[in-house]
């Protein structure tokens, strides 16, 4: 069965340890959450390697999901990239402990031919080098999704921009946007991104929500109030994900089937933060999610 987005990122482990508890090596990784958030809407196929401890498991729990794992790689030379951090107070940022890149040192991204004429790609906050060598063999895409992060922006810019240069949509932090483009604005940063070529760049605020401009539009969406956040590890990506998954099951691309996308990126993130790891958001029900989705949009409903 032909997949409708192409997710290229890592798949890992991760050790994480919040005020609510933690965590030991759990499955992670952007192209999981991704994965996991945009199965919900349309079929993703992931792009990744893993090590010679990946288990059965968890490849069984991702098939289940209907995930296509024709694309993930298995290196048996090594064990699978490991990170380990922490998180305190507000939860706002984390903090590293440990990173073991273990075989993803070494990933090249191969496209599987059946994967290459996938309408939609997510490139997951991976080397610019690699996001490059994605674009180079997929074939005419209806629209290229691009994360990114602070590590790349500081190490990479150049290389970065010429990534922006060949996408749609870039998706990046508020505080990323501003270091890209070094400015204060969060409209200067936009238009100095939409400069290099995508038409749309969503900026993530965190428990601020999310705003979203277009070359003659612009839209913001709340965060939805939680009552507690166990794990924001993977509510980016989960995010990216939702968003793209339901673009994906739209009829047409734009403004309007985009802010739908938010709203579903939105409360896909806002499962995520729920729970360590993705055990929320891989056994969600259609029903929590339509729940979520309109008491969403009652909160933006103007009379």
């Amino acid at each position: 069965m032909a997949i409708d987005i192409l997710l290229v990122g890592s798949v890992a482990y991760d050790s994480v340890e919040t005020p609510s508890g933690k965590i030991t090596k759990a499955l992670g990784g952007s192209a999981t959450y991704a994965a996991i958030a945009a199965s919900y809407f349309a079929r993703p196929g992931i792009v990744a390697v893993v090590g010679r401890d990946f288990g059965t498991k968890h490849i069984n729990m991702l098939k289940q999901r209907g995930i296509d794992l024709d694309g993930l790689q298995k290196d048996s030379s090594g064990d699978t990239f490991f990170w380990a951090g922490h998180y305190e107070g507000d939860m706002n940022r984390a903090f590293t402990r440990e990173t073991r890149l273990n075989v993803f040192e070494r990933f090249d991204p191969v496209i599987p031919d059946s994967y290459r004429r996938a309408p939609y790609v997510l490139l997951g906050n991976i080397h610019p080098s690699l996001q490059l060598r994605v674009l180079d063999q997929v074939r005419k895409p209806k629209l290229v999704f691009c994360d990114t992060m602070n590590y790349w922006i500081e190490s990479e810019p150049k290389l970065l921009a010429e990534v922006f240069k060949r996408v749609n949509v870039v998706c990046i932090n508020e505080d990323e946007a501003y270091q890209f483009c070094r400015t204060s604005s969060l409209p200067k940063a936009a238009e100095e991104l939409m400069k290099l070529g995508p038409n749309r760049i969503i900026i993530k605020k965190g428990i601020h929500g999310v705003v979203m401009f277009g070359k003659n539009s612009f839209f913001s969406l709340p965060a939805i109030p939680l009552r507690q956040v166990k794990d924001p590890t993977g509510a980016g990506d989960s995010f990216a994900g939702g968003t793209l998954g339901r673009l994906a099951k739209a009829r047409s691309v734009n403004d309007n089937s985009f802010r739908r996308a938010l709203v579903a990126g939105t409360v896909m993130a806002s499962y995520c933060v729920e729970d360590f790891s993705c055990r929320k958001t891989i056994k969600l029900t259609k029903r929590e999610i339509d729940s979520r989705t309109r008491q969403i949009r009652s909160f933006t409903r103007i009379p």
